[in-house]
């Protein structure tokens, strides 16, 4: 089984011999315990995270130069130090950081008190997950089938800014591709997905049976294209199947929400990156939607939108798809209660807005897309979408994770 993690103890070279060892010996056996690894330079390819114990002072130089072989096999990953109270191991982090970070690159400090010290073992434990985040965002492959929707004008990062600040590759798919994909599903891969859409359903108002049928169809397609370019997450410029097949891709971007292979809509790719971070740091399906009333007085909004993945949801009817009335919208009850609200923005996708609150009510008002929330906020300000919005979609996670999303986009990116 590969390591948790990897751990390099960082000494001066002018250390005594021995004395790395008789400085770090303790802390080795509590890493080792927590499902870290020793490594040397071999191993700096591997994925998992890497941290850096420093051991005593004088280590700044040192560090720079390991990291620089970590950084040439693994780049754009933050530094992890940990420091403990002897040897002028604080002094020595507080300076390495403070120069990486006037480098540009991210990182933070984990402060040991000892080797058994529970609360700093704890936020070591909570950063080591933030940095697999950053890993597993740097080895993301997300699909952009087709491109942006032409409305989305602020929301269309170039693949080089997503890779670049972000991490994930942009793997860029044809509208073509798609539609040969859909032409090839069979007629008992059809059946068996639109069987499984309305099996679930509470109950079917406008769909016609060969109108799921072809939102399956689509389903099915698209899955194909996730296994055939190893996607871990997609964006579909959808709207051009309403128009030139008809149907919609609502069904297919909640199933693959459920499966796990999160699903933007619109081409929108900076959602997309903020749905796929919220769902890898909290572990909590989330949900892109469109604000579509706000009360800034009472700090309430209402989100609206005509896909929804099923896994989120306490029963979901199928609708038609709400603006042109074709193929399958799906209209979900989500649970009432804890929530928090994300938007990345910014031409280098560098701005973040932020808040909590609370579903209070569902809605079902014919005028909007069909899954639809009225949420009150706690913290943050609805006033700021209107003030300084950073797009039109907001990504929607159940519980509140402000602190965590905050203190993540602040030491790993």
């Amino acid at each position: 089984m590969s390591a948790r993690f990897g751990f390099v103890p960082v000494v001066p070279p002018f250390a005594g011999a021995g004395q790395e060892e008789s400085v770090v010996a303790a802390y080795t056996k509590t890493l080792e315990q927590r499902g870290g690894e020793r490594w040397t330079a071999g191993r700096f390819a591997e994925p998992a995270p890497l941290l850096y114990v420093i051991a005593t002072g004088g280590t700044e130089r040192a560090l720079l130069d390991v990291r620089d072989l970590r950084a040439a096999e693994r780049p754009g990953e933050p530094v992890l130090l940990v420091a403990h109270p002897g040897n002028n191991s604080l002094p020595a982090s507080l300076e390495v950081l403070a120069r990486l970070q006037q480098d540009g690159i991210p990182g933070r400090i984990v402060f040991l008190q000892g080797p058994d010290d529970g609360a700093g073992l704890a936020t070591l434990d909570v950063a080591l997950d933030d940095m697999a985040v950053r890993t597993r965002l740097l080895d993301t492959r997300i699909g952009l089938v087709g491109e942006p929707s032409d409305w989305l004008v602020a929301s269309s990062p170039g693949a080089d800014v997503v890779h670049d600040v972000w991490g994930p590759e942009v793997v860029r798919i044809g509208m073509d591709e798609l539609t040969a994909a859909i032409d090839a599903v069979t007629p008992e891969a059809a059946a068996s997905g639109a069987a499984s859409l309305v099996e679930g359903a509470e109950s079917c108002a406008e769909p016609s049976p060969d109108a799921i049928t072809e939102v399956a169809r689509v389903n099915t397609a698209l899955a194909s294209l996730v296994e055939r370019h190893r996607l871990d997450a997609l964006t579909l410029r959808c709207f051009d199947l309403v128009l030139d097949r008809g149907t919609t891709g609502c069904f297919a971007l909640s199933a693959l929400a459920d499966a796990g292979i999160i699903a933007g809509c619109e081409g929108d790719l900076v959602s997309t990156v903020g749905l796929l971070w919220a769902y890898l740091l909290t572990g909590e399906l989330p949900w892109m939607a469109n604000p579509a009333e706000l009360d800034e007085a009472a700090n309430t909004l209402k989100l609206a939108h005509c896909t929804v993945p099923r896994g989120m949801v306490e029963r979901y009817r199928l609708r038609s798809h709400f603006e042109s009335g074709l193929g399958v919208g799906i209209q979900g009850d989500l649970p009432l209660g804890p929530v928090t609200l994300l938007r990345i923005g910014g031409t280098m996708m560098d701005a973040l807005w932020v808040a909590e609150g609370a579903i209070m009510a569902r809605g079902d008002a014919e005028n909007l897309c069909r899954t639809q929330v009225d949420i009150a906020l706690r913290t943050g300000h609805v006033s700021d979408l209107l003030r300084a919005p950073l797009g039109n979609h907001l990504v929607l996670v159940r519980g509140h994770h402000a602190a965590r999303l905050t203190e993540w986009w602040e030491t790993m990116l």
